[in-house]
């Protein structure tokens, strides 16, 4: 049977659409989750970085105060001992007498006088220079000494000595009537060089005399020998021997023989000596006690 063709379908026709009220598709909900989510990933992604600046920040930190506080307690050290002791740096006497010397008014001379009298004219000046209205002319006397250990008798004892004996330093203003006023003191017998114009000395020559007393003094004084109670190191000399003295063994090996000595060392109360054995010059090391002068 035959169908006709107006009966079979248009499968050429276009598709029905859906009515217009109906419910639209549905977006995915990932995109509002996304959108949602991208201001939490920038903030998380701006936050980590924002960490590690602050952590690198403070390591930073923390070396600068590292290296400032090994910076102060190195320099610490320097300023806080003498704070710590409580006492200023020991100053030098001897630059300390040079600025005296410098600032004092008038010039070194020296007076020469009779050997042992030293003392006593330095008495008979200070008087004068009162006596004469003489102190604007006339500033200081000194007699250079020096405190030296003598052995004598076996015996150590500290005395004074004379560094230049007979001689005498005068600080003044060289005028007639100050000239006068020296030369005719009594035991004075007048100025070294030029008897009516001596020159004055320099300040490294009044130095080197008066330098050798200034040590001594500064010395004896030192803190630390006082706490320690060790004397000052002092010069030492002997009075009972000199060198190429005769002297008679009395006591050991070498008893009742002549010797003459060779060395004293004043330190050790020894003295090195030449003594005649079988015809011959020996030297031999004795002690003070073995030997007497003869």
């Amino acid at each position: 049977m035959s169908q006709s063709y107006d009966d079979q379908p248009d499968t050429d026709a276009p598709a029905t659409e859906a009515p217009a009220d109906e419910t639209p598709v549905a977006e995915p909900a990932s995109a509002p989750d996304a959108i949602e989510a991208t201001p939490a990933d920038e903030a998380a992604e701006v936050a980590e970085p924002t960490a590690d600046d602050e952590t690198d920040d403070a390591e930073g930190d923390v070396a600068t105060e590292v290296e400032a506080a090994t910076a102060e307690a190195d320099e610490v050290p320097e300023t806080s001992a003498a704070d710590e002791a409580g006492e200023p740096a020991a100053a030098d006497p001897l630059e300390e007498f040079r600025e005296s010397l410098r600032s004092k008014p008038g010039d070194w001379f020296v007076v020469h006088t009779y050997s042992g009298m030293e003392n006593r004219v330095k008495a008979n000046l200070e008087n004068r220079t009162t006596s004469l209205n003489m102190e604007d002319y006339i500033h200081e006397v000194i007699v250079p000494t020096e405190e030296v250990a003598e052995i004598k008798n076996g015996q150590r004892k500290l005395v004074k000595r004379t560094v230049l004996p007979g001689y005498v330093l005068v600080r003044m203003d060289l005028t007639d009537e100050s000239w006068s006023a020296v030369r005719h003191t009594p035991s004075v017998t007048g100025f070294v060089g030029h008897s009516h114009q001596p020159v004055p000395l320099s300040l490294s020559e009044v130095e080197s005399m008066l330098a050798p007393a200034v040590v001594a003094e500064a010395e004896a004084a030192a803190p630390e020998a006082a706490a320690s109670g060790a004397p000052a190191k002092r010069k030492t000399e002997v009075a009972d021997f000199n060198v190429s003295d005769s002297v008679m063994v009395v006591d050991g090996p070498f008893a009742t023989l002549h010797a003459t000595i060779t060395e004293i060392n004043a330190d050790t109360q020894r003295v090195k000596a030449l003594v005649e054995i079988f015809g011959r010059e020996t030297p031999v090391e004795l002690s003070f006690s073995q030997i007497q002068k003869v």
